[in-house]
């Protein structure tokens, strides 16, 4: 089944997804909106016929873009990207959720496969080794810059 790129006015790719998700049409069959993909949705549809006459209705839908895509184009949005990514031991960074918030603190060790990082704190009288999730810290300093 083809996918074709949508062209939405910006910071309309949720809204014009959805009206599109909402539409009982059976010949489109998904569509998604990837954040890192600004003012463009895609839908899996049977046609361009088909997904033009449901965007006629949507407000920020644009145009379908010419040509079509194939899944191996867009399963780099399907799955998810780990928090840890981009993070590397030895980095500064700040917690910001949990009880130690605010705090700063060095990366000491990765754990790829269960999204967490263990940290030292900095300003904590003893080095204690803290485990959290890797959504839970922000990267201030990077040894890799």
């Amino acid at each position: 089944m083809p996918i074709y790129a949508v062209k939405t006015t910006a910071s309309q790719e949720q809204t014009v997804a959805s009206m599109i998700a909402n539409r009982e049409e059976d010949e489109v069959h998904a569509v998604i909106a990837p954040e890192s993909l600004t003012s463009y949705v895609m839908a899996e549809a049977e046609g361009t016929a088909v997904l033009e006459r449901v965007l006629d209705d949507i407000p920020h839908a644009r145009s379908v873009v010419p040509g079509e895509s194939g899944i191996g184009e867009v399963e780099h949005f399907l799955s998810p990207k780990p928090d840890v990514e981009g993070i590397a031991e030895g980095d500064i960074v700040e917690l910001i959720a949990g009880p130690f918030k605010g705090e700063k603190a060095q990366v000491q060790r990765i754990d790829e496969g269960k999204d967490q990082v263990t940290v030292e704190l900095y300003e904590a009288t003893v080095p204690i080794p803290v485990t959290v999730r890797g959504d839970q810290i922000r990267v201030l300093d990077s040894d890799e810059r």
